[in-house]
């Protein structure tokens, strides 16, 4: 926390009228409510240490310590005036408890303060490896959608970026098998690749081959146990300048869903074409299909953390069934639906990652 925090806490809550910063000034006022009200036999002051020790776990050091001398010094002041042995003892144990929850404190911040280096990295990592993508380009609306399995991970094995090239709009969406940090390496690689071959190859399949070239010198520059089995399943897909379609290439990736007068239809490859880094083994022949792309059509792209979300009976997201059901009148809303849909699908327990690029067919802007 920063320097506001460590001397303005009680005053924010206060303001704020938040209940969870407010929770060990109220607990004090009630403690000593019942302390004063009730017989001396009835000796409620022993709960007073309680108060500093709920502080710890949200407000900041000082904070915490100045409500540890609020509980002792009325307590101390009582057992001097009455000269009471017992009531010396809970000015003790309000003290001690008041050190500890002090030392908790200081500990519960300097996490806090570590965690919000790892975020600000994860966010860098995140903004480096994503770039932003248009939310418009020519005639198209786009919008995505990125969860990582990890929260705070940021980011992941799944990835996609886009380029306005002079052969038109390209965009890659990929899955890299595995997860974690070799999984995040293998996306950095690829998607450097793309940034570069996208603007330079002239079709799409010297573009899916660049890509898979790439991956090869990775795994010979960066080896692991996992080498042999590391490969990335992607699809590109192409939007010239000017025409009414689209040219994908699937590499062993999920079809791409066209979305057409509430009809969906899975564009599923003519012919298949290897996963990034597979093309040396099983052939390096690639396939791109055209398909017509007119005005209103909505394509979507995505990852199979998509349809492979699990609800409590195990069964997978229908999602060309959600699609078809959804009726959605831009992709930032399409998208904004799917995601709040494969929570509930999955009860708010998604382990997998999951990347989403939609783009819609628009009518151009027109001018003022």
């Amino acid at each position: 926390m920063g320097a506001l925090s460590r001397y303005q806490t009680v005053w924010l809550a206060v303001r704020r009228r938040d209940p969870v910063l407010l929770s060990p000034l109220a607990l004090t006022a009630v403690i000593g409510f019942l302390a004063v009200l009730t017989p001396q036999d009835v000796p409620f002051s022993r709960l007073l240490p309680a108060a500093p020790a709920l502080a710890a776990s949200v407000w900041s050091v000082r904070a915490t310590l100045a409500l540890g001398v609020i509980c002792l010094l009325p307590v101390v002041g009582y057992a001097m005036v009455v000269s009471d042995m017992t009531t010396l003892y809970t000015a003790g144990a309000i003290g001690a408890v008041t050190l500890a929850a002090v030392y908790a404190s200081h500990l519960r911040l300097q996490r806090e303060r570590t965690l919000a280096q790892v975020r600000a990295v994860a966010d860098a990592t995140q903004e480096v490896l994503l770039r932003p993508v248009p939310d418009r380009v020519r005639n198209l609306e786009i919008a995505t959608l990125y969860l990582a399995a990890a929260p705070q991970a940021r980011v992941g094995g799944d990835f996609y970026a886009a380029a306005d090239t002079p052969h038109g709009l390209r965009l890659v969406l990929g899955d890299v098998r595995g997860k974690g940090l070799r999984a995040v390496g293998v996306s950095a690689a690829i998607l450097g690749s793309f940034y570069e071959a996208a603007y330079e190859s002239t079709d799409l399949s010297q573009l899916a081959h660049r890509l898979d070239t790439t991956l090869t010198r990775y795994n010979i520059a960066v080896p692991a146990e996992d080498t042999p089995e590391r490969f990335a399943t992607v699809v590109i897909v192409e939007f010239p300048p000017t025409g009414a379609h689209v040219s994908v290439l699937s590499c062993g990736h999920p079809p791409p869903l066209l979305i057409r007068d509430g009809a969906t239809l899975a564009i599923e490859p003519a012919a298949p074409s290897p996963p990034v880094n597979l093309a040396a083994l099983i052939g390096c022949e690639y396939h791109v299909d055209r398909i017509p792309f007119t005005r209103g059509d909505l394509l979507l792209l995505y990852t199979d953390g998509v349809t492979e979300t699990r609800d409590a009976d195990g069964d997978f997201f229908p999602l060309t069934t959600w699609t078809a059901h959804t009726a959605a009148d831009s992709p930032s809303a399409l998208l904004r639906t799917l995601h709040q849909a494969l929570v509930r699908h999955s009860d708010g327990h998604l382990d997998d990652d999951i990347a989403c690029v939609a783009i819609l067919n628009a009518p151009r802007h027109q001018g003022p």
